[in-house]
């Protein structure tokens, strides 16, 4: 048996010192898979816009947890019972919920592994849960939401959960965006379980109102950021051009998990155990040096769209409350083709158009309930007296075209 101390502290920039409550969460955190979260952007390309938004998913995991440990100490407080072993399971489903991340999260998922990351977390949980013989059952019971205490699962993934409470504040906290803040000992504070079923209590709603507030402002300002948004969309380009030259037989350099993936058509159907570990050692590292050697491919396309990113060189993006018309992208598309001598269906990788969605909170989803001081429960929008929570309840939706910026199109 090893003599190593496993109660540790980790000094976090936001909560001070956070405790490893136990041996199994530090033997977690020791684990290869989790540690290759410290390679993992927490907000993918968005440092390329707030250049302090360098933190990763292992900071975010890691503050979830000390959230997690917070919400266990005020619920017993108000005498909702939990064992030692839903303690730990909560612990567990928690640190491990973000695990099946991707390098810069999203990107991957639109390019190369068709597969969405919360599957893949679950992959590692199960794989953990052989390596520990069993210690994690209840925690994926938990995580899939088949344990009969449902506070268990709201706390890890519901509209008011860890998970949100820390990204919300660390996110805000290293990009420098401060309506992103939330005061999360508060809500916390304010949490009850009624029935098994997770309740903020009455006091707390004003917190609740700016925890929502804060949401859709990080959503527009950072996550949904027009260079954030071009820049993911480029690098989600280039990943498919490369993958694209790849299959035609050109040779295309790149780490062997990276082309090992990129050569594969992985689904959630197909996706084996040897997949995994090969996914375990993609990082974001990964992709930047991919990136840098692609910049001096011969492929005009893939060279011109790796540049753009390493040089921070990115296209034009304008977002509108209307749709673009068509004929405008045609017609740009037509000029840039022929100008690069490429075909109209390649000057598609550098001209293109979609839409973008945010609602701060959903009613169709399992709402925000508050425990009124005469005991009964109401949804949070119902409760609220502000109009403004009324409209973060509808979607948002807005529509952008993307085009090199030697073009003049507006």
């Amino acid at each position: 048996m090893s003599n190593t101390n496993k109660l540790k502290i980790i000094n976090d920039p936001i909560y001070g010192f956070i405790t490893i409550p136990n041996t199994l969460i530090y033997d977690l955190i020791q684990h290869p898979y989790f540690q290759r979260l410290r390679r993992i952007s927490q907000m993918g390309l968005s440092y390329l816009v707030y250049p302090g938004a360098h933190h990763t998913r292992f900071h975010h995991a890691i503050g979830a947890m000390h959230m997690m440990q917070q919400a266990v100490e005020v619920l017993r407080s108000k005498e909702v019972v939990i064992s030692k072993e839903e303690e730990n399971a909560l612990y567990t489903a928690i640190l491990l919920h973000d695990i099946g991340h991707g390098p810069f999260s999203h990107a991957m998922e639109h390019s190369i592994v068709e597969v969405h990351h919360e599957n893949i977390s679950l992959l590692f949980m199960d794989k953990l849960n052989e390596e520990f013989k069993g210690q994690l059952s209840l925690a994926i019971q938990i995580f899939k939401g088949e344990y009969h205490r449902k506070f268990m699962l709201q706390l890890i993934s519901s509209q008011l959960d860890m998970d949100r409470m820390d990204y919300l504040k660390r996110d805000s906290f290293y990009s420098g965006v401060a309506e992103g803040n939330i005061n999360s000992d508060r809500l916390i504070q304010m949490f009850n379980v009624v029935d098994d079923v997770l309740v903020m209590e009455e006091k707390g709603i004003y917190s609740i109102e700016k925890f929502l507030m804060a949401r859709r402002l990080m959503y527009w300002q950072a996550y949904l950021h027009k260079t954030s948004l071009v820049a993911e969309l480029t690098l989600t380009k280039t990943l498919q051009r490369a993958k694209e030259l790849l299959h035609k037989g050109i040779e295309v350099e790149g780490s062997k998990p990276l082309l090992y993936f990129m050569e594969h058509k992985i689904t959630a159907d197909n996706f084996s155990n040897d997949d995994l570990d090969t996914f375990a050692q993609l990082d974001d590292f990964d992709i930047i040096s991919a990136l840098k050697n692609w910049q001096h491919h011969s492929d005009f396309i893939l060279s011109s769209l790796s540049k753009m990113i390493i040089n921070r060189d990115l296209s034009k993006i304008k977002l509108n409350s209307e749709k673009f018309p068509t004929e405008v992208l045609e017609k740009i598309t037509v000029s840039f083709a022929k100008d690069h001598n490429i075909t109209q269906q390649e000057a598609k990788y550098f001209i293109f158009k979609g839409k973008i969605k945010n609602q701060a909170y959903s009613k169709d989803a399992e709402p925000i309930r508050i425990l009124k001081k005469d005991k009964t429960i109401e949804d949070v929008v119902e409760a609220s007296d502000q109009l403004n929570l009324k409209a973060l309840s509808k979607p948002v939706t807005k529509y952008f075209i993307c085009y090199p910026k030697q073009l003049e199109v507006f």
